[in-house]
């Protein structure tokens, strides 16, 4: 791995997230050997993905390049590699690209898509966690409407044209609206000759309700948005099987569609290694303290998606968002800068900024405390922190540019099929 050796406590990170990137950005000046592990090179603010599928922001608008974020320091290292155990006795973690020792270890893995062991919609399903994912979905889009404007077959035609979601929580509404902007404002005008009257966007929500973690009030908002725009929304519906673009739900709708995205929940992504009753298996996360210790480590951490921190308001754990990770990332800094100077750490404890999820143009939904907006306000508060929490200037000039020309010309500029997706020899993993 080519790590020089030290003197100093060496800090190894896996992951490149919101969690991982905060902690790094608060070590870096610290005296101790800073290592972070990632199979990418970059961090990505995935609360835009959906922008990168929706042909509204290019990928690059969306990452940071962690090397930029770690060479602020003199004891800092970036390695892209991906991490294949961790051995607590020795105090190593495998790799692919070797081994390497540490004196703390904090796992900053993030979550993955849940299928909740349906092995045919795993396999057959678009997903959206990360950029190869979002720029995958973005294609498969784009071809399909590309093959629906050439056949002759109206009912084939129908099936390119429908696009169905399953979950509706914050990024299943913010996809399908993004889906019915493209729709009204954007396609008829790249395919004129198309009837975009067949053109369908389902959304599938197994709760009673869309957004089920907000408010009521962000709920019927967004439920009048999204149907103002076309979306038709089916509540208290399961999907329980998408194979040869059928889908098939444990009610009586069912439909043939060529582009199925399942948005219905995450799970942690553990590393091996550690001992199972440390796991909790429902969730696959790890169970940490107060101190985002992993139960029965004292120098193993977890923070963020991986981790699951029960108290007396989160007894199941924070909330699997940006805030909960950017926070611990934060305050794991401090500990860790107390404990190497032989002071005692104090206890996490999360501050609720809200929630928030944008439905379209001029369309979006905030939850702060007693506080519920929609509409045009709630909207512009959602660019603002939005952008405010996106990593480095360029990043935020080039999405406020991007939104800018997108609102006053009813256009996004992305609408490129970059690489095809439909022709991939490999088609069992979407990566």
């Amino acid at each position: 791995m080519n790590i020089p050796f030290t003197n100093l406590p060496r800090l190894v990170i896996i992951g490149g997230g919101f969690a991982g990137v905060a902690l790094a950005r608060k070590m870096i000046k610290e005296d101790v050997q800073l290592v972070v592990l990632d199979r990418h090179n970059y961090h990505t603010f995935q609360p835009l993905l959906y922008q990168v599928s929706t042909s509204s922001l290019e990928p690059d608008s969306i990452a940071y390049p962690l090397r930029k974020i770690v060479k602020r320091g003199k004891n800092t290292f970036f390695r892209m590699a991906e991490v294949l155990s961790i051995d607590p006795d020795t105090q190593k973690v495998s790799t692919n690209i070797g081994d390497i020792s540490y004196d703390y270890l904090v796992i900053a893995t993030g979550a993955r898509t849940n299928f909740f062991g349906n092995k045919t919609i795993e396999h057959n399903a678009m997903r959206m966690k990360n950029l190869p994912q979002a720029l995958n979905l973005r294609s498969l889009m784009l071809e399909n409407l590309e093959q629906a404007v050439i056949t002759e077959d109206h009912e084939k035609r129908k099936e390119l044209l429908r696009f169905a979601l399953a979950g509706a929580g914050p990024t299943g509404v913010e996809l399908a609206g993004g889906i019915a902007e493209l729709k009204l404002n954007v396609l008829p005008r790249d395919y004129p000759d198309m009837n975009f009257d067949d053109m369908e966007i389902h959304l599938i929500e197994g709760a009673s309700r869309i957004l089920p973690p907000m408010s009521e009030h962000a709920s019927e908002k967004a439920t009048k948005f999204l149907e103002k725009l076309g979306v038709h929304i089916h509540l208290n519906t399961q999907v329980t099987q998408y194979e040869d673009n059928l889908v098939s739900t444990n009610t009586d709708l069912s439909f043939k569609t060529a582009t199925f995205i399942w948005s219905a929940g995450v799970t942690g992504a553990p590393v091996s290694g550690i001992k199972a009753e440390s796991l909790i298996p429902r969730a696959n996360r790890y169970k940490v303290n107060q101190f985002n210790q992993i139960d029965g480590y004292d120098t193993i951490f977890a923070i963020g998606d991986i981790s699951v921190m029960e108290t007396k308001e989160y007894p199941k754990g924070h909330p699997m968002v940006a805030q909960p990770a950017i926070q611990q990332g934060k305050h794991l800094a401090k500990n860790l800068k107390q404990h190497l100077r032989g002071k005692p750490m104090t206890p996490f404890q999360y501050f609720d900024k809200g929630s928030m999820a944008t439905i379209g143009r001029n369309k979006a939904v905030v939850d702060i405390g007693k506080f519920k907006f929609g509409g045009f306000f709630a909207w512009f508060i959602w660019m603002f922190i939005h952008l405010w929490f996106l990593i480095g200037f360029r990043n935020r000039f080039i999405t406020l540019f991007n939104w800018s020309y997108n609102y006053i010309n009813y256009d996004k500029a992305a609408r490129l099929i970059v690489r095809s997706y439909k022709n991939r020899t490999d088609t069992t993993e979407r990566v």
